[in-house]
Parts: structure tokens; sequence; C-alpha cells
């Protein structure tokens, strides 16, 4: 059975890995490790199966270049889940034990780039129709947004991500 939780610090090395085997690099295994030792606050979950990790979601802090932006803000970025274990749901349950963390904690509103197919199931809609645009010249279809509070977006703005996204 699946359980998704906090990651705890000795989680730190199997998080790294899972990681780098769904992406099939070092970039986003780097960033997490980056991320936690810089962002503040931030989400970082896993999902354990009888122990071991095998799933991994975090989120960081972005900042809105807006007149009137008084919301708190973060990026889902990176989730992933060890490729043996993909299309099993976990990311799922990852995403949405994430951002009900991300609400509990006071966060207003989550930004992702991603899959256009897989964030609409959790309410994501594309950011340019709440009047975000991405700092990153990326298809609209793929920046998403979603409000964990009512209205929490008013007018335009420019969303920016953390440095340590530039070194991915």
């Amino acid at each position: 059975m699946i359980t998704v939780r906090a990651e705890a610090a000795a989680d730190i090395p199997a998080v790294h890995r899972v990681n780098e085997l769904a992406f099939g690099r070092p970039g986003e295994a780097d960033l997490v490790d980056a991320l936690r030792a810089a962002a503040r606050p931030y989400v970082s979950l896993v999902a354990a199966d009888e122990g071991q990790v095998v799933g991994h979601i975090f989120f960081s802090p972005v900042t809105l270049e807006a007149e009137d932006s008084a919301c708190a803000i973060l990026g889902l970025a990176p989730m992933a889940v060890l490729p043996e274990y993909q299309r099993r749901g976990i990311g799922s349950q990852l995403v949405r034990a994430g951002l009900e963390e991300c609400r509990r904690i006071g966060c207003d509103v989550v930004v992702v780039l991603g899959h256009p197919e897989y964030y609409p199931r959790f309410g994501f809609v594309p950011a340019g129709r709440k009047g975000l645009q991405c700092e990153y010249p990326v298809p609209d279809e793929v920046f998403m947004v979603v409000e964990l509070k009512s209205d929490a977006l008013s007018g335009q703005g420019l969303v920016k991500y953390r440095p340590e996204f530039r070194e991915v």
C-alpha cells in the first residue's frame, strides 16, 4: 500500500534517486537539493511502498510581478515517480496531498509547468486565463495555475521561478 507523507531527513538520498531515475538525468534531483537548502517555505512529500520511497513532489515559492499581488504562490516542481511504479496513481496521490498541504500552510495559488492532459484533473487551468504569464518561453497550455483560495488572483502578472531553476 502506498502512503504519502512529509519528507524526512533520512529520505533525502532516496528522494535524490527517485528524481534522477524518473527524469533520466541528475538535473531535477540536484534542483530539489538546492531548493531544499534555499527555499522557504517549501513542501516536500514522498510516496512510500512498504517503507521504500517510490515517489516525490516538491513545491517552492515563486514570485508574481504584479501591481496588486498579495497572494502566496508556490510552484509545483518537480514531481517524480520511479519508472517501475508509474501509471499506478502515485503521482495523483502526491499532487492531491501536496495541494492539500499547500492549502494548510496558507498558500493561495499553485503554478505548474506540466502536461496539459494531466494537471487539469486537479483543478489546474491555463495560467493565461487568470492573467498570468511565465518568465520562460513555454506554450500557453503547459503553464497552468490552480487557486487554492477563491479569487486569490486579480489582474495580470509575470510569474518568476527561483534562481535555482535556471541551473536545470
